[in-house]
């Protein structure tokens, strides 16, 4: 299952980590967003995946340039190697793997 982070542990979790993380920022009232978390909820069986809600965590959104959500970017050694915008199946997402 994905987890919750906020901004104060996003460096550790995130930008610090030995591994590929899929961020998924999302809001609580996004339709969207409410359809991606059990597709996101899968790809954490296999990969690590953190959740950021944009409308608690402004700044982390804004830092990235989210400008519609839902919006997954996959980060490699602490700097972004890809991005997803909107509702897509888990293949989409993992393809970012393949960059």
């Amino acid at each position: 299952m994905a987890k919750q982070i906020s901004s104060k542990e996003f460096k550790a979790e995130v930008l610090e980590a030995k591994e590929p993380v899929f961020v998924d920022f999302y809001a609580d009232w996004c339709g969207p967003c409410r359809m991606l978390a059990p597709i996101m909820d899968k790809v954490a069986e296999t990969h690590k995946v953190v959740k950021v809600n944009v409308d608690e965590e402004g700044e982390l959104a804004g830092m990235f340039g989210i400008m519609s959500i839902p919006c997954v970017i996959l980060f490699k050694d602490g700097k972004e190697a890809g991005r997803s915008i909107g509702l897509v199946p888990s293949t989409e997402i993992l393809k970012l793997l393949e960059k």
